[in-house]
């Protein structure tokens, strides 16, 4: 109001909050939450909820999507696929997409669909990735593998694989199933890739880098170049989804591995040093043993080669003194900052800030 004593951040408030009324259908608690969320402090906790609270109508939909055709009369597939789906998780990369949808100001319901077969991609690489790694903790969950065993954790991997595509059939638009097909392809090849680098201590930064965009960052990526075709946007916004989705990804997975150094077990949902334990040379370890002392050189490039975590103190002690958790954190506030750099070619919406939000969440976050 004129004269009011309103900071500019509430001002940018009141604006998202108006734009949010007048464009969607959020709830009462849904335009709360997020308006709390846009005024708090920078140093408080990140409110997911208040970002999920964005898409409303559309967030349990596409649960109730996935639950739908989650559905076999196979009962081993049951149990599984609702085990490693209901263990909890960030969903991130379905939000992406329907954050992105609508910020393209996409109108239908397909963005539900195809959030759903994003998390079922998602799913399960995890549950291939549990049983390659050996891993018995996810989550803060035991794995589904410990739990059911190798074979059937595989094998309803590979009915999530299955049941995505048969999904991308029904949406029924060649460009999406191109994306999708082809970002599937290339998560398979980075695990092989990131197979391939376990216990070689001489993997480069570049051969990292390239790990983990195929591992994770292309199904940012993905996700976040459907909400673009889906709206029928130009090709200069949809190559700007592109990048976002890609800088993203890179930004969250940096942080994941400097974690895996560097943050309380029982937020982080795995134990401390898994990554060590499998023999993965991930940037704070690569960092480390190129910066750090002989001696701790000496003791890196052995704790690669072997896996395991009988020095895992004096490890986390190196990679603190050489700065390779300061140095994964910086590479990650990098990417972080060219994804919303990619947005500013995208109109401003409540949906582009929320997607902003993300790329600093990514950054930000401890679990």
């Amino acid at each position: 109001l004129p004269g009011s004593a309103c900071t500019g951040q509430e001002r940018l408030a009141i604006h998202r909050i108006t734009e949010a009324v007048l464009c969607t259908r959020l709830t009462i608690a849904g335009i709360i939450r997020f308006a709390m969320h846009l005024v708090q402090p920078e140093y408080s906790r990140f409110d997911l909820e208040a970002v999920r609270a964005l898409v409303a109508d559309d967030w349990p939909a596409v649960n109730r999507e996935i639950t739908l055709r989650l559905s076999s009369d196979v009962a081993l597939v049951n149990s599984v696929a609702h085990y490693i789906i209901g263990s909890g998780g960030k969903r991130l990369r379905p939000l992406i997409t329907l954050l992105s949808a609508r910020a393209c100001g996409y109108q239908g319901d397909r963005h539900i669909t195809t959030a759903a077969i994003i998390e079922f991609i998602h799913t399960a690489t995890l549950l291939h990735d549990d049983v390659v790694d050996a891993s018995d903790l996810r989550r803060g969950q035991d794995t589904a593998n410990s739990v059911f065993g190798n074979e059937a954790s595989v094998l309803v991997g590979d009915f999530l694989y299955s049941r995505a595509f048969q999904m991308m059939v029904q949406v029924g638009q060649m460009r999406i199933m191109d994306v999708l097909a082809d970002a599937t392809n290339t998560i398979a090849e980075g695990e092989v890739l990131q197979l391939m680098n376990c216990n070689d201590p001489d993997t480069t930064e570049q051969r990292y880098m390239d790990v983990i965009y195929r591992k994770t960052a292309r199904l940012f990526e993905a996700g976040a170049q459907i909400g673009a075709i889906l709206a029928t946007q130009t090709r200069a916004v949809e190559d700007a989804f592109v990048e976002y989705g890609r800088q993203l990804g890179l930004a969250f997975q940096l942080v994941d591995d400097a974690l895996d150094y560097d943050a309380v077990p029982g937020e982080l949902g795995k134990k401390i040093g898994d990554d060590l334990a499998e023999g993965k040379p991930t940037l704070p370890l690569i960092f480390a043993l190129l910066r750090g002392s002989p001696r701790q050189q000496l003791m890196i490039r052995r704790a690669i080669e072997n896996g395991g975590l009988e020095e895992i103190n004096a490890i986390q002690a190196a990679i603190q003194s050489t700065g390779a958790l300061a140095y994964t954190v910086a590479k990650a506030r990098e990417c972080a900052n060219k994804a919303k750099a990619a947005l500013e070619r995208v109109p401003d919406s409540i949906f582009r800030t929320a997607l902003m939000d993300l790329a600093e969440f990514a950054v930000e976050r401890r679990y």
